[in-house]
């Protein structure tokens, strides 16, 4: 993994996102301490319905609990 320093970055921040696009990875420096890695961006799906036969009771929510109601002073 490449290391630049902060002004190398500023001046060539073109050719290093091309780099990772290519899907490398690049360390910017200051002062010769790293202090950010520009990497590939990782694209997350997010699944829904990954319990599809997680079922629940909707009257349990529709009903007021006593003893939350009395833990926030609501009663």
């Amino acid at each position: 993994m490449p290391t630049v320093n902060v002004y190398e970055a500023k001046a060539q921040l073109s050719r290093l996102l091309e780099m990772v696009e290519r899907g490398e990875s690049v360390t910017i420096a200051r002062a010769g301490k790293p202090v950010a890695d520009l990497v590939p961006h990782a694209r997350v799906d997010i699944r829904f319905g990954a319990m599809p036969d997680l079922q629940f009771d909707e009257a349990t929510f529709d009903e007021e609990d006593a003893e939350i109601l009395q833990m926030f002073g609501l009663t």
